[in-house]
C-alpha cells in the first residue's frame, strides 16, 4: 500500500501536502506527451507521489514509466510547484496539497502504453494545440513551460 493511500487511513480527505514529481515528454517534434485521465475526464501529465525512501528523480523515473511505458536516459529538472495554486480536490473527495518538482525529458526509450488503471490514453501534442480540458495541477507546470520557452 502506499504511504499516500496508508495516510488516508487516518486522515479521510482532509488535506494533505503531497510531494510528488511528473515529467514533460516530449518527442523529436517538440510535441508533449499526455495521458487521458481516468478519474477527473482530463489530460495530464506522467507524474504522481513520492514513496518513502525515494528520490524525486526516482518517482519521476517510476511515474514516467508506469504511465506512458517509457524510460528516460536523461532528466532535466525544470521546476517547483506549490501553493495555493496546486491545490486540488479529486473527485473523489480527497484533498491535497501538492508539492511537485517538475523534470523535462526528450530522451528516452520503450513503447508507449497506458496505465489501463489510471488512463483511458496517451496523445502527443503541439504546444500550440494542447486539449482544452488538462488536469488543474498540471495546466499551472504547462503554463510556465510555455511562458518560459516563448511558444
Amino acid at each position: 500500500m502506499s504511504y499516500i493511500m496508508n495516510l488516508r487511513k487516518k486522515v479521510g480527505t482532509a488535506p494533505l501536502i503531497m510531494v510528488g514529481a511528473c515529467v514533460l515528454i516530449f518527442n523529436e517534434h517538440k510535441q508533449l506527451l499526455m495521458q487521458l485521465r481516468k478519474d477527473n475526464g482530463c489530460w495530464g501529465l506522467a507524474g504522481g507521489s513520492m514513496e518513502l525512501g525515494e528520490t524525486l528523480e526516482d518517482v519521476a523515473m517510476r511515474e514516467m514509466y508506469e504511465e506512458t511505458g517509457l524510460t528516460a536516459n536523461r532528466l532535466q529538472q525544470f521546476g517547483i510547484f506549490s501553493g495555493k495554486e496546486l491545490y486540488y480536490q479529486y473527485p473523489h473527495g480527497d484533498e491535497v496539497y501538492v508539492v511537485a518538482t517538475t523534470f523535462i525529458c526528450d530522451d528516452y526509450y520503450g513503447s508507449l502504453r497506458y496505465d489501463s488503471d489510471e488512463a483511458i490514453d496517451l496523445k502527443f501534442f503541439s504546444l500550440d494545440a494542447l486539449p482544452e480540458k488538462i488536469s488543474p495541477p498540471d495546466q499551472v507546470v504547462i503554463r510556465k513551460y510555455i511562458d518560459a520557452n516563448v511558444i
